[in-house]
Parts: C-alpha cells; sequence; structure tokens
C-alpha cells in the first residue's frame, strides 16, 4: 500500500501562485493531480507518465506545470496565474500503470492522497 501526502495549500489572491507538493511512500507510476470544488465532481488537472511525459486539462494549460522526482517518489504542481475559479481541494493520485491516459476517470488510479486546500480570492 503506497500513502500519498499532499503539501502546499493555501490562500492567494488572483494572478498569484502556488506550489503543491506530494510525497509517495513507495514507488509510484503514472501519477497526477485532480481537483473537486464544492458541489461539483471531482475533475482531471494534470498527470505525468513514469517517463515524463506530462498532460493537461484545458483550463489550466499553461498555466500549470506538473512534474516529478522518480528517485524521491514525489510529483509536484506548480500553478501561476491562478484564478478563483481554481479554488478547490486538490488530490494527488498515483496509478500502478505506467501512463494513464488524461482521458480517464479517476478510477484509473489506485493511490490517493487526503487532498490540500487550494483558496483564490479575487
Amino acid at each position: 500500500q503506497v500513502q500519498l501526502i499532499e503539501s502546499g495549500g493555501g490562500l492567494v489572491q488572483a494572478g498569484g501562485s502556488l506550489r503543491l507538493s506530494c510525497a509517495a511512500s513507495g514507488r509510484t507510476f503514472a501519477m497526477g493531480w485532480f481537483r473537486q470544488a464544492p458541489g461539483k465532481e471531482r475533475e482531471f488537472v494534470a498527470t505525468i507518465s513514469w517517463s515524463g511525459g506530462t498532460y493537461y486539462a484545458d483550463s489550466v494549460k499553461g498555466r500549470f506545470t506538473i512534474s516529478r522526482d522518480n528517485a524521491r517518489n514525489t510529483v509536484s504542481l506548480q500553478m501561476n496565474s491562478l484564478k478563483p475559479e481554481d479554488t478547490a481541494v486538490y488530490y494527488c493520485a498515483a496509478s500502478k500503470q505506467t501512463f494513464v491516459s488524461p482521458s480517464s476517470g479517476p478510477h484509473e488510479y489506485n493511490y490517493w492522497g487526503q487532498g490540500t486546500q487550494v483558496t483564490v480570492s479575487s
């Protein structure tokens, strides 16, 4: 069983930046970030394959960057030019597969973090 611990959430003004980090207790393969706003379904944000291929939701493309350090079993999400609509609980996820298609749903991920709140004020 792999445990995922997120950190880095918080409150920021629109236009600001935050960096989320996720540390895994063991080796992971494809990893991703999802988010869930109140009253909405969990939605895909970004994913990174074991080899480093990255994919993003259209809503964050050009503003967010996902990266990973395989030696340290960590994944990060750099979020720039934040908007109020980015406000949500952000979840780190890990898969046993080396690649998860960005069109796949959350069910393709085997492990989840507890979530970290990101609030963007206008």
